[in-house]
């Protein structure tokens, strides 16, 4: 990757006893009032997984010890200057996130479902038949 190029994660957080996925409401200047994911960029010499540690921390304040992490996708921007790097992580029950400023609201929402309206991004992500497949496999494989 070049110097400039910016490298970000993002954690969508599953719940086996409700089958819903958690969401956050964003409150930034670029996509207020839109549903998004527990994330954010990734630090020089930082990991993708301290990345993301660090993000949950901060911004939900919470991060699940000794659980697996499934890569669902990696975006690229077509100037491949910007990836975002996008985990599903399984757990057992839901949380009750405690939000820093970056987010107004959270939801738990059905597996079936999605939250109106989505950040572009992740909308994106979403409407990619190989990621819905992959996602399907990785929920079969361990629910």
């Amino acid at each position: 990757m070049e110097f400039n190029t910016v490298n970000a994660v993002g954690i969508w957080f599953y719940s086996r006893s409700t089958k819903r996925y958690l969401y956050l409401l964003r409150q930034d200047l670029k996509h207020p009032d839109t549903w998004g994911l527990p994330g954010g960029k990734v630090e020089s010499n930082e990991s993708l997984l301290d990345a993301i540690k660090r993000e949950c921390l901060e911004e939900i304040g919470y991060y699940p010890a000794n659980k697996k992490l499934y890569p669902i996708e990696k975006f690229t921007n077509p100037k491949n200057n910007f990836g975002y790097n996008t985990f599903v992580c399984i757990l057992d029950d839901e949380f009750i996130p405690i939000l820093n400023q970056e987010h107004k609201g959270y939801a738990w929402i059905d597996q079936n479902s999605w939250p109106k309206p989505m950040h572009p991004g992740l909308w994106s992500m979403v409407n990619i038949d190989a990621v819905k497949e992959k996602l399907l496999l990785v929920l079969e494989t361990v629910t």
